[in-house]
């Protein structure tokens, strides 16, 4: 009997040491699997593409260099920010001068990116002068473009202010010059990037009706020649009542409510935007430079739509596990990079140079960062809905720069 319970004792024993060296070999693999799945975000799940980020060489004893892409990763405490004021900044355009109009609150202003695997430095005003000394970048997409370009603006201050040299009166069209470099900057507005007609101020919603040619592009294609650097975005125009026509013929529309015309869906009418800009830049033999397209950067009304009460009234970032992009901001992301795709490959072969500034998991972490009511006095006698589109200066579109920084940095290095 004893004989017995000591072999059980022993067959216990082994059967215990063998599940400790199993644990041991397989709970690595365990914990990596884990640990990855959980850097990556869900609309990296969702959206998964082909086109290659930026990549940031870690510093590691590893034989094997790893890389990183900058665009996915969270925001983080940055005690030291913001790096301008808006009574530092001239550029800031009123409807985004939150702290002016009394935006209580300015925890929003204390985060900065940081991507999963590696760190995004924050911009240098001089280096960026610096890189593009001698050259020129353009800006060619709606008002979230001009939202870009201030916030650049406001951060180059802090080391040379520029003379407004623009060719024309029409404010559409804005040229500056950094004499101290040689740099000029622009900003062409085109907030559907094809030509365009407003064919009733009112429309089936009351924000207009247009007519959008799609196989047009706007005027801007006349003006990008010469430029070094042309950013290109579009977006939240595409919600509006749109008739479209191709070969000035009407086609379908979106939300026209007009008898006898095809609702294609404001789909449509902007992959078939990009398609034309892209192809026209492709076409441009004069262009010698490279173009960026930065990525729709999602609003953020909560509520109800935009003129039905929505608002923004959230005062911290989410983290990447609290959303997802999907439904529409989804659909015009995708669009984006499938067309963004299709254009570089036709642009191949003629040398034309591509760049991807994929700034929306960024931009859906910051329900916090837009005006909402602070973009004007409560007592003005104005109709203004409340903004979560447009985001507040100095606020998390400062980050747009430190993404351009990066990828010039990486193009310098590239090229030298």
């Amino acid at each position: 009997m004893e004989l017995l319970f000591e072999r059980r004792r022993c067959l216990l024993l082994c059967l215990t040491l063998i599940a400790f060296v199993l644990l041991t070999i397989i709970a690595p693999y365990h914990y990596y699997t884990v640990y990855t799945k959980s850097q990556v975000p869900s609309v990296i799940w969702k959206t998964s593409s082909p086109v290659s980020p930026p990549l940031v060489h870690l510093r590691n004893t590893a034989k094997t260099a790893r890389v990183c892409n900058v665009f996915s990763g969270e925001w983080v405490p940055n005690p030291s920010a913001p790096y301008y004021t808006n009574e530092s900044c001239w550029a800031i355009h009123e409807h985004q001068n939150c702290r002016k109009y009394g935006r209580p609150d300015t925890q929003f202003l204390k985060w900065r990116w940081k991507p999963n695997d590696c760190e995004l430095p924050l911009f240098n005003a001089a280096q960026f002068l610096e890189i593009l000394r001698g050259k020129s970048l353009a800006f060619v997409g709606d008002s979230v473009a001009r939202n870009h370009m201030q916030s650049l603006m406001c951060l180059l201050n802090r080391v040379s202010f520029p003379v407004d040299v623009s060719q024309t009166s029409d404010e559409r069209f804005k040229r500056w010059s950094y004499a101290s470099h040689s740099f000029t900057l622009a900003f062409f507005l085109s907030p559907f990037l094809v030509k365009t007609m407003e064919a009733d101020q009112n429309g089936p919603t009351n924000t207009g009706l247009f007519n959008l040619y799609l196989d047009e592009p706007d005027d801007w294609i006349t003006k990008v020649s010469e430029f070094d650097y042309v950013i290109m975005s579009a977006g939240h125009w595409f919600f509006r009542p749109m008739i479209f026509s191709e070969k000035k013929q009407v086609i379908g529309c979106h939300f026209c409510l007009k008898e006898n015309i095809t609702d294609l869906t404001k789909y449509y009418g902007y992959r078939m935007a990009f398609r034309t800009a892209f192809q026209a830049m492709n076409e441009l033999r004069d262009f010698k430079g490279m173009l960026f397209l930065r990525t729709f950067a999602p609003s953020h009304f909560e509520g109800g739509d935009w003129n039905k009460g929505g608002n923004c009234l959230r005062r911290m970032p989410l983290r990447n596990n609290e959303t997802r992009l999907d439904g529409f901001n989804l659909e015009l992301y995708m669009i984006q990079i499938e067309e963004f795709r299709r254009a570089e490959k036709q642009g191949r072969d003629r040398g034309m140079k591509y760049r991807l500034m994929d700034i929306t998991e960024a931009m859906l972490l910051r329900p916090d960062g837009h005006p909402s009511k602070y973009g004007h006095w409560p007592s003005e006698n104005v109709t203004l809905y409340n903004d979560c589109v447009h985001w507040c200066l100095p606020g998390p579109i400062d980050a747009f720069n430190d993404f351009l920084l990066h990828m010039l940095i990486d193009i310098k290095k590239k090229e030298s």
